[in-house]
């Protein structure tokens, strides 16, 4: 509805009680409502779930239409990025928010920083979700506001061309809620844990989750060692606890992430079942690492497997694992993405451990030879030293075509001797195409990073630091901080009116009227932020 069908409605409403509902206002109810557009955080997953299908699609239709995200901690820096967004760009259009089980390990946890484990307070991952939705939808109620302040201004100096134009920007209001792509980790036990998991994420608003075929207690950061895959009935098991989550809240349209880890994993902790030969479970199991046995010479305890006829003993370590087979991960990788888009999955997510289009788009390949639509959700990981990569790949491609490296080490290419020289200004290049060049060439519809905001938070605060703290003292806020701000536009240099204080004395004139004890008058030092 419009904003003044919005008001006729409530006004039929107020209409029918007038005799008990003295002061009440039409053209309040309907801001108030305006403002409240998303009751329930189902309102929010059903609403973000159409724009990620849509946005899909568009990138069948064609890889330019790629879409983006950051990762966030905190509700606060979610909102900062969609108004950012929303000011620089317009349009919040192909721009997502990551919510990443590694920030909140180390952020978000009462036991304080963890390692990217699945120790942390697996509530507090759907938590965050809801606390990020609840900033996002306070940034609508904020903006909205500010344009009923202008509607009230245009009307009381009689612009009717002004009324207009503020009327049709309230009717096509952007919103800043978008879609979460949120990290369940492993699904934080067995399927039915996984599921409820779920549940909680999506009745947060979530409308895409991704998880990942490590071992749910034996989880590690995807860039890190020592990880432990599941055999595919396992992790199918929880993408279907998933699927059933989505469709018992009605969010049909739900998106699933299926996050392989089996790059960099070189170790599984069960043999899987297998009912035939050359089935899911048998193909698993013919990456492990296996030597030939007799049975003369079988060790106490030996587990042994039948592969063509003959006895096998897979290796196992000290600590109960299965190791596969060196040099397999790719296969593995192919093997893992077509398993779970055959069951269920919508998208997937390879690990790597550098970000090199060529690895990436040669598995995608493969993929595609089974399931042509494949698509994927990258990492676009700060645990990559993209300027030392970035260099190593020019450096190793200008060396295969013949050119000169000579005045170039290849081991210390992240030096800052290197900065100014061709090479470096062609890996930058690189770099600043990696996301559309790979979304074309590797299959990538979303670019995520994960962390960026951790790292933007020690860095600004480094910088505050050393320079309120030094010889600059206060003119280290001031002049990097505030006058930034001022200069750069940035809404939250008026922070009462960020924190809501505007919002509040809208409500209080709806409440009071004329009685209303406002916040916002001429004392108000937010007033010298005017201009």
């Amino acid at each position: 509805m419009t904003y003044q069908q919005t008001i006729a409605e409530a006004d039929r409403t107020i209409s029918a009680n007038t005799a008990t509902w003295d002061g009440i206002d039409a053209q309040y109810v309907a801001r108030m409502r305006l403002q409240n557009r998303f009751q329930t955080g189902l309102d929010i997953a059903r609403y973000t779930a159409k724009i990620m299908r849509a946005d899909m699609e568009a990138y069948d239709a064609d890889p330019a239409n790629y879409t983006q995200s950051l990762g966030c901690w905190h509700g606060f820096i979610g909102q900062q990025k969609l108004i950012s967004i929303k000011k620089h760009f317009g349009t919040t259009k192909g721009r997502y928010l990551y919510l990443s089980g590694w920030m909140v390990a180390a952020l978000r946890s009462e036991f304080g920083p963890l390692p990217d484990q699945s120790m942390h307070e697996k509530t507090s991952v759907p938590a965050l979700v809801e606390e990020l939705y609840t900033f996002l939808r306070q940034a609508d109620a904020r903006e909205l506001s500010l344009l009923f302040r202008d509607l009230d201004k245009a009307r009381a100096a009689g612009d009717e061309v002004e009324v207009k134009r503020i009327e049709h920007a309230i009717d096509n209001y952007d919103t800043h809620v978008v879609p979460i792509i949120a990290d369940i980790d492993a699904g934080f036990g067995n399927a039915e844990a996984t599921y409820l998991l779920a549940k909680k994420f999506i009745e947060a608003g979530a409308c895409c989750i991704q998880i990942e075929n490590q071992v749910s207690d034996e989880k590690q950061c995807g860039h890190q060692d020592g990880k432990v895959t599941v055999p595919h009935e396992d992790f199918l098991a929880k993408i279907r606890a998933v699927r059933y989550a989505f469709m018992e809240l009605g969010i049909d349209d739900g998106v699933i992430v299926a996050r392989t880890d089996s790059l960099g994993a070189g170790l599984t902790k069960q043999i899987a079942f297998t009912r035939e030969p050359g089935d899911l479970a048998d193909q698993y199991n013919s990456f492990l690492d296996c030597e030939e046995v007799d049975q003369s010479n079988l060790a106490h305890g030996d587990v042994l497997i039948a592969r063509d006829g003959k006895l096998m003993r897979p290796k196992r370590l000290p600590s109960n694992l299965y190791q596969f087979r060196p040099g397999t991960g790719e296969d593995r990788c192919v093997m893992d993405c077509i398993a779970s888009l055959q069951h269920g999955a919508d998208l997937l997510w390879i690990e790597t451990e550098k970000p090199h289009i060529a690895q990436i788009g040669g598995m995608v390949s493969r993929i595609r030879e089974v399931i042509p639509n494949a698509k994927l959700v990258y990492n676009n990981s700060p645990s990559f030293n993209w300027t030392l990569n970035f260099r190593q790949q020019v450096y190793d491609a200008w060396e295969a075509e013949g050119r000169d490296v000579f005045g170039y080490d290849r081991a210390r290419l992240m030096s800052i001797d290197y900065d100014d020289t061709d090479l470096a200004i062609e890996a930058d290049e690189r770099i600043r195409t990696f996301q559309s060049d790979s979304a074309r060439e590797a299959g990538i519809f979303h670019h995520l990073i994960t962390l960026p905001t951790y790292h933007t938070a020690a860095l600004s605060t480094d910088d505050l630091a050393r320079q309120y703290f030094g010889d600059l003292g206060m003119l280290g806020y001031v002049a990097t901080v505030q006058r930034a701000e001022i200069r750069q536009g940035i809404a939250c240099v008026k922070h009462q009116n960020m924190a809501g204080s505007d919002i509040g004395d809208d409500h209080k004139e709806y409440f009071a009227g004329e009685a209303a004890l406002k916040a916002g008058g001429e004392h108000n030092t937010m007033n010298q932020f005017a201009a």
